[in-house]
This record gives C-alpha cells, structure tokens and sequence, in this order.
C-alpha cells in the first residue's frame, strides 16, 4: 500500500458505522486521508464503530442511503474525491424477512450515491462493493469469473445482483467520457475483530464466548470463500488508487481468498475452538442443528485471476492466519484491552510495518 497516495485525499466511505467500514476508516486514517462517512447509527450493540470511537476522529454524517438530499447535502459539503459504497442491507436471513427494506436499501441506495456522484464534480473514483453472492449459483466445484450470470437466488443475493446492473447502468449512461472512474467488488465472507452482527459464525462464536454457553452450527458442510476483513480492504483501495489514476483499470472484481481458504463451516468453527484453546487454554464446544430455515447456498468459490492480473493484488493472510488474528482482537477485547490500538497493531503487521 503507497501511503503517499492516499495521504490528503476525500474519501467518503458509506455504511462507516458497520463492521467493515469502521476498519476501512481506520485504514484510511492510517494512511493519512482526510476521511467522511454516511451511514446509519451503529447497527449492533456493542459496535466497533463506538468502541474504537470512531466519531471524535473522523467526519461522521448520520443518514439513511434512502435519503437522497441528505446524501446531496454531504457531497456538496465534503466534496470527495473518492468514493467507496459500502451501506447496505447484509444479512441473507434478515433479507428474507424484510425483501422490500432489502431492496430499498441495497438497490435505492446504490442508485442515490451514484446520483450524487453524478452531480458532484470533484469525484474521481467510485467503488461500489457487493459481495460473491451476486453469480447465478449452480454449486460449481470451480470459482465464478466477472463474465458468469448475475442472478442471486435469495432477496439479499439479487437486490447485490441489480446494484450491480444499476452501476453498470450508471457508468455506460453517465460517464462513458470516463470523467470518473466507475468499479465494483465483489468480495467473499470476510472476518475479523469486532464484527457483532446477528446470524454469521464467528460473531455467534464471541457471543457464545462472552455468555459462556455453547456455539451452535447451522451449515457445517457448507462451503465458503473465508478472508480477513484487512484482505477485502486493502483490495478495494488498491482498486480505488489504480483507477483514480488510470480509468482503464475500472471494472468488475471478485475479491476472495486462495482455494486453501474455501473450507467448510464446520472446519472453520473447529479450527477457532483449536486457535482460542491454544490462547487461552479453554476448551470451547458446540453443537450442530438443524431447525430449517430459508436457502442458503451450500458451496461458493471465486476465481480472482482478473483482479491479480490487472491490478497486481493477492492474499497474503490464509484462513488459519485469519482465524488466529480474529482470536487474539477477541481475546484482547474481552480483557479490556484498547480496540483502536488492536485494530492498528494488525492494520501494521497485515501491511508489513508491525
């Protein structure tokens, strides 16, 4: 990562309150950029965003993607020069309960942002990032390209599917003079210190810790592309500079680990039960259960060959290197320790300099 680059630069990073975004502001902030962002209140309690009080140290603008003259307002006033779309409805289960928020959000709100990126002239370089769960899936033993059918199955999966298609949309009507640089992302599961949310192994897992029960595993056989939270990050950054700096690197990238990281639920959640009593010489157990539920794919994999060949990005951290740093941010954080310094201490090492 090129410090310099970054260094000075507006960047308005949308869904900052949640997960992942407070680890990209942090990143951002490490990197020396002038940072904003517009989300929502923090979405779980506890939230990363609060713990790491992210408020005193950037520009927080609370508002809902929805809200297209309050997104206005923001531009004008920040005036960024890039742009990395990340609020959204993320939870499959939560969309099968509420498709129409689902849709209003992950479909209204991509259309809204890229509005205002349409009206504001100081940006340069927009990233609209969704997720691995956009293809068509047909459980194929082989990793999707950036070519195969958009087509999610389930409400969360296909409202990512016609964000897609809105930017795609977007870049061929409104910026074929390539004015900015238009790309999307799609990422894979990510992991990491911090994450609270409802309904995904690993918070289940710390939450599970913290009240001293047992975990309990719905799709042990289910296969997934796991990947560090600093993995997707610093993908979306390199794509971000890349493109700011030369247009024809914008596009579409699937963003996702090497196939040794394409494991099974089951083994993940034994490998962070083997990590965590390592640490701290606890034994943790769970359970499997089969009380139904709605779809959920059972094997998915990337094929990330464009993005390595065009813009020269790899993985660096496997998904044992993974679960390792996500056991010690958890054991620290559950001693009390200091999150903002956990988060930079890995930010240091994932980067080389810790």
């Amino acid at each position: 990562m090129e410090k310099s680059f970054y260094h000075g630069k507006k960047v308005l990073v949308t869904g900052h309150t949640g997960f992942k975004g407070t680890w990209l502001c942090t990143v951002l902030l490490e990197l020396g950029a002038r940072v904003a962002g517009y989300a929502l209140e923090p979405p779980t309690c506890p939230s990363l965003f609060e713990l790491a009080h992210m408020g005193e140290r950037m520009n927080s603008y609370i508002g809902d993607i929805r809200d297209l003259r309050r997104l206005e307002q923001v531009f004008t006033e920040f005036r960024p020069e890039i742009v990395i779309h990340m609020a959204a409805q993320p939870i499959v289960r939560e969309s099968y309960r509420n498709p129409v928020d689902t849709y209003e959000i992950n479909v209204m709100g991509t259309v809204n942002v890229l509005e205002c990126v349409r009206k504001c002239d100081s940006v340069r370089s927009f990233l609209n990032v969704t997720t691995d769960k956009v293809y068509k899936n047909r459980e194929w033993e082989w990793g999707y390209r950036e070519n195969e059918e958009l087509n999610g199955y389930d409400p969360y999966s296909n409202s990512k599917s016609c964000s897609e298609l809105v930017t795609e949309s977007y870049r061929n009507s409104f910026f074929a003079d390539k004015r900015v640089a238009i790309s999307t992302a799609r990422a894979g599961n990510v992991v990491g210190g911090g994450d609270f949310a409802a309904d995904r192994i690993i918070p289940d897992c710390v939450r599970a810790i913290a009240e001293k029960r047992s975990m309990v595993l719905r799709n042990p056989n289910s296969v997934r592309p796991y990947q560090h939270v600093l993995e997707s990050l610093s993908a979306y950054l390199l794509i971000a500079r890349k493109q700011y700096e030369d247009g024809q690197y914008a596009g579409s990238y699937n963003v996702g680990p090497g196939d040794a990281s394409c494991v099974r639920t089951g083994e993940l959640l034994q490998t962070f039960c083997e990590l965590w009593r390592d640490r701290t010489g606890l034994q943790l157990s769970w359970e499997y259960t089969d009380a139904g539920g709605p779809h959920e794919a059972n094997f998915l994999r990337l094929d990330c060959s464009r993005i390595q060949s065009r813009i020269g990005w790899t993985p660096r951290w496997n998904y044992r290197v993974m679960l390792e740093k996500t056991v010690e941010w958890t054991h620290g954080y559950l001693r009390g320790e200091d999150v903002s310094e956990l988060m930079r201490r890995q930010i240091r090492e994932y980067f080389g300099e810790g």
